[in-house]
C-alpha cells in the first residue's frame, strides 16, 4: 500500500511539473486544452471569459445602432474669410515703402464640422443648414471610409435644415419613423459625429415634444431628448429602438457649450415637407397673409376686455398685403385657419405657411365679441420675414 502510495504522488508530482512548464512556455497549448469550460489562461493568471456566442443582455440597443449608424455621415465644410483692409493701407509713406505687397493680403480659410443623414440611395443627405451655410467646399465622409464632395440642392434656414447630395454608388439610406407616434419616457439614440472625435452613439428618452417658443427657429415644433448632444452632433440623427429616424439634431441648450442633457431634434413630419420641396422645388414655399400677431396673455385680455384667455392678436397690418385685402383689421383676435384652431402665435405661423399660395383660404376672426369668417387670397412668404 506505500509504495502504491509513493507511486501516485510521484505521478502526481510529474504531472504539475509538466503543466507548469507547458503553462509557461507554451500558454496557447493550455487555453485550448481548457477553453471550452469558459476559463482563459494568460500568463499565469487564470480568468474567466464569456463564450463567443453569447448573446447581448436585455435591453441592449445594437441592432438600432447597427442599423442606423451607417447612414449618419460626417460633414466637412471650409470658407474663406478675406479681412478687411488696415487703415494704414492708405497712409502713402507706407505705400512708398511697401507698395502693393500691403494689398495682397491672403484670405483666412475657416473650417468646421457637423453630421448628415442619408434619406435616399440617389445620393441625398439631410443635415442642419447652419452646418453648411456659405461653406465655399463641403466633404463627406461615410462610415465604410468613401469620401465625396458634396454640393448643396436647397436650404430652408426658417427651419434650419438643409439637402446636400454626393455622387455616389451603394448608398444606405436611413429608414424615416413616425415622430408623431413617439411620446415622452421614449427611448431614443443620438448619432452623429461629437468634437470631431468620430461617430458617437449615445443613449436618453424623449424629455418633451412639440417644443416651442425657443427663438432658435422661425418655425419650431422640436423634440426634446436628454440623449447627449455635443458642436459637431447637428445634422446627425436621432433614432428610435429599432433604428427608425425620429429627427435631425440641431442644438441643444448649454452654459459650457458641452450637454446638460437639453438637446433639441427637427422631427420627422417636419422633415419630410422640408425635404420634399427642397427636392423638387430647390426651396421650400410658404403661405403668407401679412399681419403682425402677438400672443394673448391673461394680463392683455384683462386689460382690453377680452374674453379668449389665450390666441393670437392682430397688432398690425401691411398695407396692401392678403389680409389687408380680406378686410382683416388690426386688434381682430385668429380663431382658426380652414377650420383649425389658433392657440398662439407660433401655431397661427404654422397654420398660415402650410398653406399654398394663390390659393383662397377661410380665416375666421373675432371683431367686436363677434366670429367673422374672411376669405384670404394667400401670398407667398419670403425667406427671413419674421412678420406673418
Amino acid at each position: 500500500m506505500r509504495r502504491l502510495w509513493l507511486l501516485f504522488a510521484q505521478t502526481v508530482t510529474i504531472g504539475l511539473a509538466l503543466w507548469f512548464i507547458v503553462t509557461t512556455l507554451k500558454p496557447d497549448w493550455a487555453n485550448s486544452a481548457i477553453g471550452n469550460r469558459g476559463i482563459r489562461v494568460a500568463s499565469t493568471v487564470a480568468m474567466l471569459e464569456a463564450p463567443a456566442s453569447s448573446v447581448p443582455t436585455q435591453g441592449s440597443y445594437r441592432d438600432a445602432a447597427k442599423r442606423a449608424m451607417p447612414s449618419v455621415v460626417n460633414i466637412y465644410t471650409a470658407k474663406e474669410i478675406r479681412q478687411p483692409n488696415n487703415p494704414l493701407l492708405n497712409d502713402p509713406l507706407f505705400r512708398r515703402f511697401f507698395g502693393d505687397q500691403l494689398n495682397r493680403q491672403q484670405p483666412e480659410r475657416q473650417s468646421s464640422l457637423g453630421s448628415g443623414v442619408i434619406v435616399s440611395p440617389q445620393g441625398y443627405i439631410l443635415t442642419n443648414n447652419h452646418v453648411v451655410e456659405a461653406a465655399d467646399e463641403i466633404d463627406v465622409v461615410l462610415p465604410d471610409g468613401r469620401k465625396a464632395a458634396a454640393k448643396v440642392v436647397g436650404t430652408d434656414p426658417e427651419t434650419d435644415l438643409a439637402v446636400i447630395k454626393v455622387e455616389l454608388d451603394n448608398l444606405p439610406a436611413v429608414t424615416l419613423g413616425h415622430s408623431d407616434k413617439a411620446s415622452v419616457g421614449d427611448v431614443v439614440l443620438a448619432i452623429g459625429n461629437p468634437f470631431g472625435v468620430g461617430q458617437t452613439v449615445t443613449m436618453g428618452i424623449i424629455s418633451a415634444l412639440g417644443r416651442n417658443h425657443l427663438d432658435i427657429n422661425t418655425f419650431e415644433n422640436f423634440i426634446q431628448t436628454d440623449a447627449a448632444i455635443n458642436p459637431g452632433n447637428s445634422g446627425g440623427a436621432l433614432i428610435d429602438v429599432n433604428g427608425n429616424l425620429l429627427g435631425i439634431n440641431t442644438a441643444i441648450y448649454s452654459r459650457s457649450g458641452g450637454s446638460l442633457g437639453i438637446g433639441f431634434a427637427i422631427p420627422v413630419t417636419t422633415i419630410k415637407t422640408v425635404m420634399d420641396s427642397i427636392i423638387s422645388t430647390g426651396q421650400v414655399t410658404r403661405g403668407w397673409i401679412g399681419v403682425e400677431p402677438q400672443d394673448i396673455t391673461p394680463e392683455l385680455a384683462d386689460s382690453f376686455g377680452i374674453p379668449q384667455k389665450s390666441g393670437a392678436i392682430i397688432a398690425g397690418v401691411i398695407r396692401g398685403g392678403p389680409a389687408d385685402k380680406a378686410g382683416i383689421k388690426p386688434g381682430d383676435i385668429l380663431v382658426s385657419i380652414e377650420g383649425q384652431q389658433v392657440a398662439d402665435t407660433t401655431a397661427m405661423l404654422n397654420l398660415i405657411a402650410q398653406l399654398p399660395p394663390n390659393q383662397k383660404a377661410k380665416i375666421t376672426v373675432m371683431r367686436n365679441g363677434t366670429e367673422t369668417a374672411l376669405s384670404v387670397l394667400i401670398g407667398k412668404r419670403q425667406r427671413s420675414r419674421r412678420e406673418e
